[in-house]
């Protein structure tokens, strides 16, 4: 399933009044949904190939300031523009916004090239690799979320101290609990089905007022759509019903926080058969899944970055909190980063770095090059490993900060190989401003320390 209408239904809800307005939208470098709101009308007469918007929007930071030092973007270039080409296969309706249609575009140059930094240019060419191999990368992310009974406003007004959590004990599999904020999980579930966004399911997690709505598994730049298409409603749906929602990687010292599991596989591009499982093996693992998994391994140190990419989101990895600290393998073993999962032809890796913060486009990308570097390279996948990997200090460690990963991707010279140097810098320089951003600021953990005692 894709989007859930082509231009014919458009151009029919428009002239009905039944749409009158298209949201033409992209994600940043923070995986944010940004754009402009068209009317139906002037969408249909004008936009429908093409709709320009400032080159700066991916050259920001999460306060939308215009970061210096960029080469695709400064003041030095003038700030000018880039075009929005909107792939129609994603075009739907948004049923908790009236009469609104949405479709997501490529950032494209002024010939028409996608722009190589932008982050669903990066996944496409990724895909294409993979294809040119024979294979179609299958993704499905997990998102985690915490629900506030407070508003966006409220939090603000209370520097997000005190806020209440929808719930006050941890929920993991609790039905009354969860039936507490069924009103507003309802309206994200049944809201993004509407909207060509299929849900599995949803649960109680591990914090107070912690959920986890699983979506349904798709092709990597179908999910990748999705994903950001249902982290943005569910603020919105949130906001719409008088509620906050957070997918901070960790939002409070003594909760849990918030993952993005991602479930991969690489299918057969002709026959649409799903390539890891081998019934012949003992363990069930083709060896492509092998080599696949292999070079996740490899590249885990290389590719936090893109799964982890804030000072905040290193706050996540804690011992004993289920989110993983060491890039190992295991079966079934929620202590280790990749976690092999399912059986048969549903047999896949589990990745549990990445927090709920995560760009998923890049993510993915970051993904499938590792595992397209593995089966390039034939890499020997090494034993599992059982047990408490927490306790485990020789046991590859995930990076522990923000400046570790960063230093660990600008040695990489597999992802400087697969996004070109160009896009490597680029997130490079996106990261470090990010470190500089957070190392000039005086925090209450400072103040609450030295004020008095220091």
């Amino acid at each position: 399933m894709t989007g859930n209408l082509d231009i014919a239904d458009l151009r029919a809800y428009v002239e009905q009044d039944e749409i009158d307005t298209v949201l033409v939208c992209f994600p940043d470098m923070q995986g944010r949904l940004i754009g402009k709101r068209v009317t139906g009308r002037f969408f249909l007469d004008k936009c429908i190939d093409e709709m320009h918007v400032c080159d700066y929007l991916l050259t920001v930071d999460m306060d939308m300031e215009p970061v210096p030092g960029y080469q695709v973007a400064s003041w030095d270039t003038g700030y000018g523009d880039i075009a929005l080409k909107p792939d129609l296969a994603t075009l739907r309706r948004i049923p908790w916004l009236e009469a609104t249609a949405l479709v997501i575009a490529d950032c494209v140059d002024h010939h028409g090239a996608d722009l190589p930094h932008a982050p669903r240019s990066i996944l496409k060419r990724q895909i294409a690799r993979a294809r040119s191999l024979g294979y179609v990368a299958k993704i499905g992310s997990e998102l985690e979320l915490y629900v506030f009974d407070e508003t966006y406003d409220s939090a603000r007004e209370k520097r997000y101290r005190g806020i209440k959590t929808a719930g006050w004990y941890i929920e993991d599999y609790h039905i009354f609990q969860t039936t507490k904020e069924e009103p507003l999980i309802r309206a994200i579930r049944n809201g993004m089905e509407a909207a060509g966004v299929p849900v599995e399911f949803s649960k109680g997690e591990w914090g107070p007022g912690q959920e986890e709505i699983n979506l349904q598994y798709a092709e990597a730049l179908e999910m990748a759509d999705r994903h950001s298409i249902y982290k943005n409603g569910a603020k919105e749906i949130a906001y719409l019903h008088g509620k906050a929602v957070t997918f901070m990687a960790k939002w409070g010292n003594d909760v849990a926080g918030s993952s993005c599991h991602l479930h991969s596989s690489l299918w057969d591009a002709k026959t649409d058969a799903a390539l890891f499982h081998d019934p012949a093996a003992e363990d069930g693992m083709s060896g492509l899944f092998r080599h696949y998994l292999a070079g996740q391994l490899t590249l885990a140190r290389e590719m936090t970055y893109f799964f982890a990419p804030y000072i905040n989101s290193y706050k996540r990895f804690q011992v004993g909190s289920f989110a993983p600290t060491k890039a190992a393998w295991s079966r079934d073993n929620r202590t280790a980063g990749f976690r092999i999962v399912g059986r048969g032809p549903a047999i896949r890796v589990e990745c549990r770095i990445p927090g709920a913060d995560a760009n998923p486009y890049l993510a993915f990308a970051a993904t499938i090059a590792a595992g397209l570097h593995g089966i390039e390279q034939a890499l020997a996948l090494e034993p599992a490993i059982g047990g408490n990997l927490y306790a485990m200090e020789e046991v590859r460690q995930v990076p522990v900060t923000l400046r570790e990963a960063l230093d660990a991707l600008d040695a990489s010279e597999v992802l400087r190989a697969a996004f070109g140097d160009q896009v490597v810098e680029h997130y490079l320089h996106t990261g470090r401003w990010e470190q500089k951003e957070y190392d000039r600021r005086v925090t209450d953990w400072d103040l609450m320390r030295n004020f008095e005692r220091g």
